[in-house]
């Protein structure tokens, strides 16, 4: 906890106001990672926030809550707080299904953000934010969402929301941005305006991935090399969007949000499975047509309701409807706990929530780290006193100076490489990002599946031609970035030499 301890020391040091800021910064270290679930209107972020949580809680028609900030974390109580922009609080209890309720009885124009406490093992360890989406036609929506994404700063460079709005909801330090087919230029413009707690560090491969949500849309016949698979076409789709998107994200994964959240959050019950065992005994031609649209699935004349069936379409859609089928053709005894982990498996949230483990959870106290030095550094600029900023200037740079303090390096290395502030040749500067970026070592090294022999021959030689770089060649910017890659590369090989013994 060496920020924790630079802004302890600093307090006495500093005005009241950059001191309280200071307070804010240590509260905000010692709590969970607060990763912000953004995206475009209709992408399907809430559906995936619930999936990600595992309980059907954030509203996903359009209503007054989806036009709101939303932050799920933890609490010992189920509750709901709604935070007015005047600091007052509000507590309601959650509607009786479970969720959100879809009308808070207040005036919204009012409400900050909401809080939503829930007794949930995985928001121990990450706070998810659920924003309204980006190209909504509600303008205060939006604005609400820019705000959280750092993208709505007055001409003067501070924003409009008060302190308690500011401090509860600008302070997502990663995001999981949520796409769906087409990668639109917006896209690419929220993702480069999304800033870390309440300072300017861009969305990175650092704190950032993205999702092609919605997978089972897409048509494979619309993607060269699918071979009329819809999740082979989903994959290439998000392999093309990564090239797109990067550096700005880690990676593209795609993922079907309607199905992981059934599947997940109890949504998907025995009644569905056996309504889904009973289609299966239909004719092949008449499952097949049935399954060629929606509205056909619905409306043709068989002996399963038609309510029933369309409760299967709003749970699982036809993608979803028809690998049930087949699973349950492939093994006839198959029970509704098995199709529904079957389900689970076919969504690609595993993939998903695997990523999140390593680019966010792995690295969780260094991505807070860094968010909170820039939060150091920003709130000591909008001091205005030049000695203060000095003084914290200086504590920082002997912070980084210190061994221990390698990571936070490396991460301050990678943020300057992909924003541009540090221009490196093509070669070193995915170099730098591959390093940087990855938590695994074979994939650091870039040299996946590689014997812990080549690895460390590896890691040796690029810690001596990086250290060669930093003397010789390389412009003073570079030659920092280059010291911090030497260091990075000969920790790995030390690493890899203690695992040995």
């Amino acid at each position: 906890m060496s920020v924790a301890n630079l802004c302890r020391r600093l307090q006495p040091q500093v005005s009241a106001r950059t001191a309280a800021g200071f307070a804010e910064v240590m509260r905000r270290l010692s709590a969970p990672l607060q990763v912000a679930v953004a995206g475009r209107i209709k992408s399907g972020k809430s559906t995936l926030v619930n999936a990600l949580i595992g309980r059907r809680v954030a509203p996903t028609d359009v209503g007054e809550c989806t036009r709101l900030v939303t932050r799920f974390q933890y609490g010992t109580v189920d509750r709901i707080e709604v935070v007015f922009t005047s600091g007052r609080k509000e507590v309601l209890p959650f509607a009786p299904d479970g969720m959100i309720p879809a009308e808070l009885g207040v005036d919204i124009s009012e409400v900050s953000h909401i809080e939503a406490y829930l007794t949930n093992a995985v928001l121990q360890r990450m706070t998810v934010i659920d924003t309204p989406g980006l190209g909504s036609l509600d303008a205060a929506s939006v604005s609400r969402t820019e705000e959280l994404l750092g993208a709505a700063n007055s001409d003067d460079g501070s924003d409009d929301l008060d302190d308690t709005s500011r401090n509860a909801v600008a302070g997502a330090e990663a995001v999981l941005y949520v796409v769906t087919q087409g990668v639109r230029a917006d896209d690419q413009q929220a993702l480069a305006a999304f800033t870390a707690a309440t300072a300017s560090r861009e969305a990175g491969p650092v704190n950032a991935i993205a999702v092609l949500n919605k997978a089972d849309t897409i048509a494979p016949e619309s993607v060269q090399g699918a071979d009329s698979d819809v999740w082979k076409a989903a994959t290439i789709l998000a392999e093309k969007q990564a090239a797109l998107l990067k550096p700005r994200v880690a990676d593209v994964l795609p993922v079907i949000g309607l199905i992981a959240e059934s599947a997940e959050s109890g949504g998907f019950t025995s009644a569905d499975a056996e309504a889904l065992r009973q289609l299966s005994t239909l004719d092949e031609a008449t499952l097949e047509t049935m399954l060629m649209a929606a509205d056909i699935f619905t409306s043709w004349e068989c002996e399963i309701p038609a309510g029933t069936r369309l409760r299967l379409l709003e749970k699982l859609d036809l993608y979803g409807i028809r690998s049930a089928i087949d699973a349950i053709h492939a093994e006839p005894e198959i029970t509704a706990g098995a199709l529904r982990r079957l389900l689970l498996e076919a969504s690609g949230l595993a993939a998903v929530r695997a990523r999140l483990d390593i680019v966010f959870a792995a690295r969780a106290d260094g991505i807070k780290a860094a968010a909170a030095l820039a939060s150091v550094t920003a709130l000591a600029h909008a001091s205005g006193d030049p000695a203060e900023r000095q003084r914290v200037h200086d504590a920082i740079e002997v912070l980084l100076a210190k061994p221990e303090a390698h990571q936070l390096r490396l991460l301050e290395a990678l943020t300057l490489v992909v924003a541009g502030a540090v221009d490196m040749p093509e070669d070193l500067a995915e170099e730098v990002l591959r390093v940087g970026s990855n938590a695994d070592i074979d994939a650091q090294l870039g040299l996946p599946g590689s014997g812990r022999q080549e690895l460390a021959a590896h890691a040796l030689e690029r810690a001596g031609w990086w250290r060669s770089f930093a003397s010789f060649g390389a412009t003073p910017a570079q030659s920092r970035v280059a010291h911090v890659v030497h260091r990075a590369y000969f920790l790995i090989w030390q690493q890899l030499r203690e695992n040995r013994r």
